[in-house]
């Protein structure tokens, strides 16, 4: 088993965990009525739109999603959230450096061994949600979860149904498609674009991401026998018809968004198995994005 596919099941466990830890951290996570930026990069800032979109549509307050090399530094925040799983990506601790002392700032991490400790003000530390793979599955997950029973959104239902995404089969043939797209809506958007990335990661496949009712608006064109579109929470009435009458395969995600994004993980180490990829190792990237001058 790569290392990926041991990190990817045990996310149940790893939701279960940080969802009983939440309170515990309270006071270093957004407080209702805070203006808030939520910033990452790669994975972390395809969370931090998830994360924007719940926070805000739960009426928490406005929140914004940035990468964190795209953050506008003339806009003010009363707070800044930083998702960082390695604690050691360049442009975050260069984010987090400008905002020291006039903007208050939290990092969820995973490794409280890293220069992102020092560099914010608040920090959250889920160590047992590190992963040694360099494809990101369980500590995503696990600090949205966190931010998701921050906001009083999370269930048991959600750990339940991440348990049947590890158990069930995926859908005939999705493994020989040549061609991905995921759609989301909402909040789901952000889980569709990291599952698009999760595609292109582990296995070097052509895939897109989309807010659903844009697919209509041109991307739909690259639907056709061999593709496959996959919906992450429910879709918007007769996307599914239009997309089957183009010859592509349909995926409807019925379970919580979150369990489909465990799916969409296991279709990519799939993927990446049937064409001989090593999921761990994925073509020109590392753990962490160190820039040097």
């Amino acid at each position: 088993m790569s290392h990926v596919e041991d990190e990817l099941t045990s996310q149940p466990e790893c939701w279960t965990r940080v969802a009983d830890e939440a309170a515990g951290h309270g006071r270093g996570l957004p407080a209702p009525g805070e203006r808030v930026a939520i910033v990452g990069c790669g994975t972390s800032y395809f969370m931090a739109q998830a994360a924007a979109a719940l926070r805000e549509g739960a009426g928490q307050g406005e929140t914004d999603a940035f990468a964190a090399s795209e953050f506008p530094d003339g806009r003010a925040y009363d707070r800044v959230l930083a998702l960082t799983r390695s604690g050691t990506t360049t442009e975050v601790l260069d984010l987090l450096g400008r905002l020291k002392g006039r903007t208050r700032t939290t990092a969820v991490t995973a490794d409280p061994g890293t220069p992102v400790m020092g560099a914010a003000d608040d920090v959250v530390v889920l160590d047992y949600a590190d992963e040694r793979s360099v494809v990101q599955t369980r500590f995503a997950t696990t600090a949205l979860t966190l931010l998701r029973a921050h906001l009083g959104l999370h269930t048991d239902a959600v750990v339940d149904d991440a348990r049947t995404a590890l158990s069930r089969p995926l859908p005939e043939g999705l493994v020989d498609c040549g061609q991905f797209t995921f759609l989301g809506r909402g909040w789901t958007v952000g889980l569709a674009n990291e599952a698009g990335l999760k595609m292109r990661e582990a296995s070097l496949s052509w895939t897109e991401a989309y807010p659903a009712m844009e697919y209509r608006h041109g991307p739909i064109s690259v639907s056709t026998s061999g593709t496959a579109t996959w919906m992450l929470g429910p879709a918007p009435d007769g996307l599914a018809e239009q997309v089957r009458a183009t010859g592509a395969s349909w995926v409807d995600g019925g379970l919580d968004p979150l369990a489909e994004l465990v799916r969409a993980q296991r279709l990519a180490v799939a993927v990446a198995a049937a064409r001989g990829l090593d999921p761990d190792q994925p073509r020109h990237l590392t753990r962490s994005v160190i820039l040097t001058p």
